[in-house]
């Protein structure tokens, strides 16, 4: 056996414990269960439809009729078959399930970054298990983010593949960020992908300060021009779901408003994109996971001061038990959580060491990200920064959930706590300057625990803002008194728990300086630690009762009576609206139906106006044009269906045209009192030309019907006397839908703010819709060129680079 290889079986068992790991964390997989992920129950619902027809028809139907009255599906559900960058997402699974493969990928990445940085398989065990079981990973496993869990996986692959060029190994650097880099664009989370880009550009700017001080920025220039292209290439396989993902972000929430209320605004509304601020105390959690209470939803033990309460009020004891299994903890800024961010005591204690005892230039890219991403998840709660970033850094308006900016934090964090600790126990300096330095991380980190532990009152009251709802819902007094107590106890025992760690990891360091313990061991133990720290919490969050059979996840969209009544009708084409749900926050209907409703965070911009507006203020006859044939209600006898007469179907020719000056007159026009959508169509002043020459007579004997509905592909027959205007009950989509009489191409435009509308002559015609996106089918020639290439450049940049020992 080579030197060589032998150097290399320290790794290979480390990735094997690796998956180990993770299938243990998710055993119940390996009987068979399922994670009940809500967020991917919403995924079913809004793809069913798409799924069903891919296969069915083998082709991508690239929109779906099921949510939103009809959307493009490159958000939801798109196969792009020239991306191989797709396809090796799946090689680099090596055969885990989901959302196992998810935890192996995160421990993995991070240690390929932690051995690029030359720190030894020992101490990268540490910051591997910092970034993978952060409380935030599994939470976001927990709610189905998989896609965001996903993408960050590969952040820190990016990362050491830059910091592996800027080394001086400049083809091998700049072949695995294009690989590493292909791979994040390709889990499709581009929110993600934009944190990584502020990290990279904080990184390199120290990088090109570090090369001017020493005199080396022909290196730093080389180092920059390859991982450029190494960019560049990666971007190649991606093009396809990049450009149909602009093209379509253009229309969405996230687009130019046409309303003159909202021109301002070439992004997310900024209340909405702030919604979820991480509160500015409420930053300790990253030491202290229970500091603001833990989940929205958490559970009690028996022994807490709530399930006191209730017994000693004659709640009976299994009553007692359910009630405290879903207890509002949480009391902090934002709406609601599924639990707190933390990265975990030792992590931070090691960090500050790494402030303090590391001399090296990175130290200030990693605290400059960890500032940043800390500042920038308070959003609305530090106006002064969210302001300027939302209004002046190009792209930061077009993502929501500011908290999410924390994810930075949780891979330069540990970067920062390996630094640390290695420079404590491996470095050069005098055993008194190391304990120095551990004398102060201690004290800080360590009295920040003790002073929360001891006095607690002096923080906090520990009341929510929510709790008057829980008293206006039929919560006693005593039980929000007791609820309040139990959140304080929370605070103190975890702040406790992270002073043990914070003192259990001290003094292991302490003993090692003394020359009790050998560095090797040390760094061991601590990585046991930080996994054993954070395995904990994130079983308060993730755990195995989680887990359902494959029958109760499938029954999960098992028909109603309601929908097994609509679904009977003989005829499918027409819309449902739910109001048993959140109508425009869930997608399970559209598991079954053509839905008014929906789920997702880049809907349709003109018909996020249409439900503020129209939709959201019960004007029924925008309804009526929608086609919403069936109301789901509740009852108490469960939902019921409400069939309504009035719909007005899936076409229809209209007598009068209103020609408006603008959007904002279009929209105002739909609320008119007296308005007929069946009568009269609004229509833009820039579609005049369209009906210039068209006089409109009432015809009775004129008739337009349905033939044929596929989600890319609509048929309608008519007759008609003398030319008309068709009102088609479809959403107007300019970049993709193309409209053809008897097979020829034909000009469609917008009417009623949403709606297609056709002028069309006399006689007996068919009259087509076909989803026909240029940039899908250009995009994907483009697609396969970016893939060849990318095979050639990480192939020749991995075989020429590694004839040096890369990774040595």
């Amino acid at each position: 056996m080579t030197d060589r290889l032998k150097s290399y079986l320290p790794h290979f068992a480390v990735l094997l414990a690796f998956i180990g790991l993770s299938l243990i964390y998710m055993q119940p997989l390996l009987e068979g269960k399922v994670l009940m992920q809500s967020d991917i129950i919403q995924f079913k619902g809004m793809s069913q439809e798409i799924v069903d027809f891919r296969e069915k028809t083998g082709e991508e139907p690239l929109w779906t009729g099921s949510m939103f009255s009809g959307m493009p599906a490159y958000q939801i559900s798109v196969l792009y078959p020239n991306n191989w960058s797709k396809k090796l997402l799946e090689v680099f699974n090596f055969g885990l399930p989901r959302p196992a493969n998810y935890l192996f990928l995160l421990m993995a990445g991070a240690y390929f970054l932690f051995v690029v940085l030359g720190v030894g398989w020992r101490y990268a065990l540490v910051g591997a298990f910092g970034v993978a079981f952060a409380s935030f990973s599994v939470i976001m496993i927990e709610a189905g983010h998989n896609s965001q869990v996903h993408a960050f996986a590969f952040v820190a692959p990016v990362l050491g593949s830059i910091l592996l060029a800027y080394r001086g190994k400049y083809l091998l650097g700049a072949a695995l960020t294009a690989l590493f880099l292909s791979l994040q664009i390709a889990t499709n989370h581009l929110q993600i992908t934009y944190y990584l880009l502020m990290i990279v550009l904080l990184l390199g700017l120290v990088k090109l300060i570090e090369a001017a001080k020493e005199g080396k920025l022909p290196h730093f220039a080389k180092a920059t021009g390859m991982l450029v292209i190494g960019a560049m290439v990666a971007i190649g396989p991606n093009i396809s779901a990049l450009w149909t993902t602009a093209d379509y972000g253009a229309e969405t929430i996230r687009g130019k408003s046409e309303l003159s209320t909202m021109q301002e605004s070439n992004g997310l509304d900024q209340e909405y994109a702030t919604r979820w601020s991480y509160g500015v105390a409420e930053t300790f959690t990253i030491l202290i996971p229970d500091f603001m209470g833990g989940s929205s939803s958490g559970s009690l033990s028996e022994k807490s001061n709530v399930y006191e309460a209730l017994t000693d009020n004659r709640i009976p004891k299994a009553q007692a038990r359910s009630i405290i299994g879903n207890m509002p903890l949480y009391h902090g800024t934002q709406p609601f959580t599924s639990g707190p961010v933390y990265l975990g005591a030792i992590i931070c204690l090691l960090a500050v060491l790494g402030l303090l005892a590391f001399k090296g230039m990175d130290r200030w890219w990693l605290l400059a990200a960890f500032i940043l991403s800390i500042v920038l998840s308070w959003g609305h709660n530090f106006a002064l920064a969210t302001d300027f970033f939302f209004d002046h850094v190009p792209g930061y308006n077009k993502f929501r959930a500011v908290s999410m900016t924390l994810v930075i934090a949780q891979v330069v964090l540990p970067i920062l706590a390996v630094f640390g600790l290695k420079s404590i126990l491996d470095g050069t300096e005098d055993r008194k300057w190391k304990t120095g330095r551990l004398y102060i991380a201690t004290g800080v980190v360590g009295g920040l625990c003790l002073l929360f532990a001891l006095i607690p009152s002096l923080f906090f009251d520990f009341t929510s803002s929510s709790d008057p709802q829980l008293v206006q819902g039929g919560y006693p007094d005593w039980l929000v008194d007791a609820l309040v107590e139990d959140r304080q106890s929370l605070f103190r025992s975890d702040a406790i728990r992270s002073l043990g760690l914070v003192a259990l990891a001290a003094g292991l360091i302490f003993l090692t300086l003394k020359g009790k313990l050998k560095a090797q061991v040390t760094g061991l133990v601590i990585a046991a630690l930080v996994l054993g720290d954070l395995w904990q919490v994130d079983k308060r969050y993730l755990k195995s009762d989680d887990f359902v059979s494959a029958r109760q996840n499938k029954a999960v969209f098992a028909p109603s009576q309601a929908d097994q009544r609509i679904l009977s009708d003989p005829d499918p084409n027409f819309r449902v609206l739910n109001t048993t749900v959140s109508t425009f926050n869930d997608a399970s209907t559209s598991y079954h139906h053509k839905s008014i409703g929906g789920y997702h965070g880049a809907k349709l911009k003109r018909y996020q106006e249409l439900i503020d507006s129209c939709i959201s203020r019960n004007n029924m006859e925008v309804l009526n044009m929608l086609n919403t044939k069936y109301f789901i209600m509740r009852s108490e006898q469960g939902p019921q269906v409400q069939q309504n007469p009035m719909a007005h179907g899936n076409a229809w020719f209209v007598n009068e045209v209103s020609l408006v000056p603008d959007a904002d007159a279009e929209l105002a026009a739909l609320n008119r009192p007296g308005f007929s959508a069946l009568n009269t169509a609004i229509i833009d002043q820039r579609f005049a030309d369209e009906v210039a020459d068209l006089a409109l007579r009432p015809d009775s004997a004129a008739a337009i019907t349905f033939e044929e509905y596929g989600p890319n592909h609509l048929k309608y027959a008519y007759t008609a006397a003398e030319p008309r205007l068709a009102v088609f009950s479809e959403i107007y989509f300019a970049n993709g839908w193309n409209a053809y009489l008897d097979g020829e191409p034909k000009p469609h435009f917008r009417a009623n703010y949403v709606l297609r509308a056709m002028t069309l002559p006399a006689g007996d015609h068919t009259v087509e819709f076909r989803f026909e996106p240029q940039v899908y089918a250009t995009g994907e020639k483009y697609s396969l060129a970016g893939s060849i290439l990318l095979v050639l450049f990480v192939g020749g940049g991995m075989f020429f680079g590694l004839r040096g020992g890369a990774l040595s």
